[in-house]
């Protein structure tokens, strides 16, 4: 539980963190949409403190960094990371035109997807309460989309805001790609660490993919240097700031975010960051100044609903499980055997872990 808090903290703060620097990049005349997709995982150097420190300078664990991974999984990190960098792209063009409220509340729409796709590739038990939370954040988008076409900074055209408008959908459909897919990996996982491993390599693909798109567009470190020294308004100090934390919040982001779907599911790690983006609009509207009309408020009012009416169902679905399992340990208690276990329930966890193969010692 412990970890599990930990890593929604990282969630909570790198999310919201990174949308407004990535935010406040743009508005101060920020133009460079690579620049903005290799900050996303260019953090991940941070990973290797916590990865070695343990093994070579705490001795707190006897596994040796990366001696666990085989070659499938070195492929499907690789693989993984192409896909992680594709989605860091149409995120940068979407958030480049659109203001933070916006485009966090059109990226609630990746949930209906993340429910079908873990359907289908870890399957997910659909229930009413995560089938009505989905259903209540998509229609969330869905009037947020057609209610705010004129929602527009100044100077940007209505073909550039539509394509803000789909690379961020986009964005929002990869992700939910992403969710499922990395939960299936890691049922082959066999510890957290394992998972800042593969981490790690995932985001240096990614940073990797930006790198040879910010080369091939002519850019590069100098393009950096000049863009700081001579387009930023607010001076080469603020500029390399900004980039400096948003390369670290958005990797506090990316690990509070793997850490939710190993510790959790693919799905409950959709809820959780979907919940965050009533807080990224908040921090829009008082950080920017953006505007913050009714079909925002009703939209945002959907989002709230829909998570609490989710955490509800699972308190009520893990309670009932923590009584079940209760129930049990009197009746084999009563039998005069403890089945060899010392008398230690299970309590199996099928939302709230991963999947049916996960199951906490009480």
């Amino acid at each position: 539980m412990a970890l599990l808090v930990t890593n929604y903290l990282l969630l909570f703060v790198g999310s919201i963190s990174s949308t407004l620097l990535s935010r406040y990049y743009f508005i101060h005349k920020g133009r460079s949409r690579w620049v903005s997709t290799w900050v996303q995982t260019a953090g991940f150097p941070l990973l290797l403190p916590p990865i070695y420190l343990p093994y070579y300078l705490f001795r707190s664990t006897p596994r040796r960094p990366f001696s666990h991974f085989t070659l499938p999984i070195l492929l499907l990190s690789l693989l993984v990371g192409l896909l992680l960098g594709l989605n860091n792209l149409l995120f940068s063009w979407g958030n480049s035109y659109l203001p933070v409220s916006t485009s966090s509340l059109l990226l609630s729409s990746q949930l209906l997807f993340t429910l079908i796709l873990s359907v289908l590739i870890v399957k997910q038990k659909v229930t009413f309460q995560n089938l009505n939370c989905v259903i209540l954040l998509t229609l969330s988008s869905i009037l947020l989309g057609l209610g705010s076409s004129d929602d527009r900074p100044t100077g940007l055209t209505r073909s550039n805001y539509f394509v803000g408008f789909f690379c961020t959908i986009g964005a929002g459909l990869l992700f939910a790609l992403y969710l499922p897919v990395m939960e299936r990996i890691y049922r082959r996982v066999d510890s957290y660490l394992m998972v800042m491993e593969m981490q790690l390599v995932m985001e240096a693909v990614a940073t990797l993919l930006a790198v040879v798109g910010m080369v091939a567009s002519g850019g590069g470190v100098e393009e950096m240097r000049r863009e700081s020294e001579e387009v930023f308004d607010k001076g080469a100090r603020a500029y390399w700031g900004t980039v400096i934390g948003n390369a670290a919040t958005w990797q506090l982001c990316f690990m509070g975010t793997a850490g939710m779907v190993y510790l959790t599911s693919s799905l409950t790690g959709g809820i959780c960051m979907t919940a965050l983006l009533a807080m990224n609009v908040v921090g829009g509207v008082v950080v920017y100044g953006e505007e913050f009309g009714g079909v925002k408020a009703v939209s945002t009012v959907l989002c709230v609903w829909g998570f609490c009416s989710y955490v509800y169902g699972m308190y009520v679905k893990m309670k009932r499980g923590i009584n079940n399992d209760s129930v049990t340990s009197g009746g084999e208690e009563e039998d005069g055997g403890d089945n060899g276990n010392g008398g230690g329930g299970k309590i199996q966890v099928t939302e709230m872990g991963r999947g049916d193969a996960v199951a906490n010692t009480v």
